[in-house]
């Protein structure tokens, strides 16, 4: 095997090998913000009204991620994934606000 070659096809086995990894990141990021918003419940950083509202956005987002498996063989596409992490910035930015804006039960 040439050098090139050899370059070639560690790039593709790292292409392989990430790709189940990214999909896993968008599981361990779901399951870290439900974690989060849990905590908040305990501690009582969150009310009732904030947590449901949270609850919901995390719905929707583990809706669509069901749904774009589904469509694409149980694979999130790379664009997808960029979508499903913005929604998830934008939902853990949300959770921040809320667990830190002197709302108490």
């Amino acid at each position: 095997m040439t050098s090139t070659s050899s370059r070639i096809a560690a790039a593709l086995l790292a292409v392989a090998l990430a790709a189940p990894a990214l999909g896993a990141e968008v599981d361990r990021r779901e399951a870290n913000q439900q974690d989060r918003i849990a905590q908040g419940v305990r501690s009582g950083e969150l009310t009732p009204g904030e947590t449901a509202r949270l609850e919901r956005k995390e719905a929707r987002i583990d809706r669509q991620i069901k749904a774009d498996r589904a469509a694409n063989g149980g694979k999130l596409t790379p664009a997808e994934r960029r979508q499903i992490n913005r929604e998830q910035n934008r939902t853990s930015r949300q959770i921040y606000r809320a667990k830190h804006n002197d709302r108490k039960m």
